[in-house]
């Protein structure tokens, strides 16, 4: 049986931190040109569900990235959806790898829109850190997997966006922020299933036309 790489002990993530700085002391652990999802899992212990998320839904913010990274995120959610404590990625997406460089772009490219709700963010016990609350964020996340994955103009952003703040939520034990989050998710996923939904009827109409 395979085995993933042994993590040094010295890796370390700042869970306090902000985004910015979050990605960067996780591309500054790993030395390699690409760093694996298997890889991220192991150093993050019991912060993997929330730290994953966040550079799972990153990509989500930047066009023609977001569908690579929606399986592993709608595995994730499930397992949060079932009171999972600790991710357990299957090899083959365990496997799975960022470059380093993009890792740093995307902290970069998201931070600016991100700055404002950061700054904000802080530990809050609330319901939304609570077990119930983290299994209704895995359940939403798995539902913004499949917006991830299926194909549609604009509809990636918006649930990502909300996604984001839940997960920086769940890193910083903020229930406020999460709950923002949730909102903020909610509507986007609205959005973007209204998307496709009228794309699917009007691909219908069109068939139908055709015939």
């Amino acid at each position: 049986m395979d085995q993933l790489p042994v993590i040094p002990d010295t890796a370390h993530v700042d869970a306090g931190a902000p985004i910015s700085r979050i990605v960067a002391e996780v591309a500054a652990a790993f030395p390699g040109e690409r760093i694996t999802l298997g890889e991220m899992a192991e150093v993050f212990g019991d912060r993997a569900f929330g730290l994953l998320l966040l550079l799972l839904l990153l990509p989500g913010l930047l066009p023609g990235m977001a569908s690579v990274f929606g399986t592993p995120l709608l595995i994730l959610g499930i397992q949060m959806g079932l009171g999972h404590r600790v991710p357990k990625l299957p090899r083959i997406l365990a496997k799975q790898s960022i470059k380093r460089s993009d890792l740093l772009r995307l902290a970069s490219a998201s931070s600016k829109g991100l700055r404002r709700i950061e700054r904000y963010v802080k530990p809050r016990p609330g319901f939304f850190t609570s077990p119930a609350g983290e299994r209704l964020i895995g359940w939403l996340t798995a539902y913004v997997a499949i917006m991830l994955i299926l194909p549609g103009p604009g509809t990636n952003g918006p649930p990502a966006f909300g996604n984001i703040v839940m997960a920086l939520g769940l890193i910083e034990h903020d229930s406020k922020t999460a709950g923002w989050g949730v909102g903020l998710t909610i509507l986007g996923c609205a959005f973007a299933t209204v998307v496709l939904v009228l794309l699917v009827w009007l691909g219908v109409g069109a068939l139908h036309w055709m015939v």
